[in-house]
């Protein structure tokens, strides 16, 4: 669903992405309800939503591995 009023999400890059080319990472962008993630590469391509929550247990499974 693509609201006409929607504010434009403010994507970032992660302060540990070490990759030698950096568009060869993920961006994230949050709002209240939902974090959105997308690949750099492809910034118009398709996007994920999760809810904070799942993302903070993504974050946490992650940095433990």
């Amino acid at each position: 669903m693509i609201r006409k009023n929607a504010p434009e999400l403010e994507w970032f890059k992660s302060t540990y992405s070490d990759s030698s080319n950096g568009n060869d990472c993920v961006e994230v962008a949050t709002t209240p309800t939902s974090v959105r993630v997308r690949d750099s590469k492809n910034a118009q391509g398709p996007r994920l939503g999760v809810s904070p929550a799942a993302w903070a247990s993504f974050l946490t499974y992650a940095s433990e591995r």
